[in-house]
This record gives C-alpha cells, structure tokens and sequence, in this order.
C-alpha cells in the first residue's frame, strides 16, 4: 500500500478505529478471495525472519509471492525463544530447511536498553520475563542470532542460514558475515 493511499488522521477518526477500517478492508478484499488451494508448506521450503519495523515491506524487497515462505516477525528480527519455536515447527512441520534472518538500518531497538524493563516495572509493578534485546550493532545482532539458530538443538536444518541488514533508505540488503 503506497502512503498516499493511507487516510488521514481526521478520517480514521470519522470512519471508526483503524481496527474498524482494517475489517471493512478485508470485506472488501474476501468480496474477490477465492482459495488458492495451498497448504501450508512454503513452497520455497524458506522461513524468513525479519523486524516488525513498519518500513519493510519483504514480499516486495525479496521478491516472494503468497505461498513462498514462512514470514516471523518480531522487534528487531531477533531470534528469541519465541521465534526458535517457530523455525522448529516450520522446519519440523511444514518442511522448511532454509532461514534467512533480516534486520534492518535505524532500527529502533538500537535505541533502547534493557533498562526499558525496570521503567516497566516501575510504571505497573511487575517486571516483564521477556528480555529487550536492545543492540547497539546491527552487524552484531544478525551474528548472534544466526549463531542462535545455528545452535538451537531443535531445529532440523542449521546449514543454510544467512543474515541480512536491509537499508531502510536504499532498500538493499547487505549479507553479513557470520564470523
């Protein structure tokens, strides 16, 4: 979706919530769906793990239609617990054997601390049991976790894992070395 063709503010605000907009969208786009008759294996056995960041649009930087991969997103594209589940069921599952890792220049993460938990603990009570993952070195970053995939023992398939940092400003990727 290109930006001219997000509403503005004062519309969202007279249509609902953009909760709202998003329904009435996808009773528009269900209006024309018609079953493409996949199943749930990738069909190019590739999970891709990449940052929420807004700006990444990867079906189009990659080149990847619906059905080509597995997609798992989290802030900063790091490999948590949480997204190591989701490699295990996507290689153990459905047949992926291939990860490529995309984080990506100006990420917010690098910004942050792990002091954001205390400031959460502070402001409700209760400190999170999830770390931050802040990083200072995108380059870093993508290492550690290409290592943490490559390490996991319950992922199936650790050979053909790369990382990537996408500029955010040129939209091309940089691979990055695992050593």
């Amino acid at each position: 979706m290109s930006t001219s063709a997000h509403p503005s503010a004062d519309a969202i605000r007279t249509a609902g919530t953009v909760t709202d907009r998003l329904v009435e969208a996808n009773e528009r786009y269900a209006s024309d769906f018609t079953d493409p008759g996949m199943d749930a294996r990738p069909v190019l056995g590739v999970a891709v793990v990449a940052c929420m960041d807004a700006r990444l649009d990867l079906h189009a930087a990659l080149g990847l239609e619906l059905g080509d991969c597995h997609t798992i997103r989290n802030a900063g594209g790091v490999v948590t617990d949480d997204v190591i589940r989701s490699l295990t069921i996507s290689q153990r599952a459905l047949g992926t054997r291939s990860v490529m890792l995309v984080h990506h220049t100006g990420c917010g993460l690098e910004s942050l601390t792990e002091d954001f938990r205390h400031e959460l603990e502070d402001e409700v009570g209760q400190r999170p049991a999830w770390a931050v993952e802040a990083f200072r070195d995108v380059d870093q970053d993508v290492r550690q976790s290409m290592q943490r995939v490559r390490t996991s023992p319950f992922l199936l398939h650790s050979d053909d894992v790369r990382g990537f940092v996408f500029d955010v400003t040129s939209g091309l990727l940089r691979e990055i070395d695992p050593a």
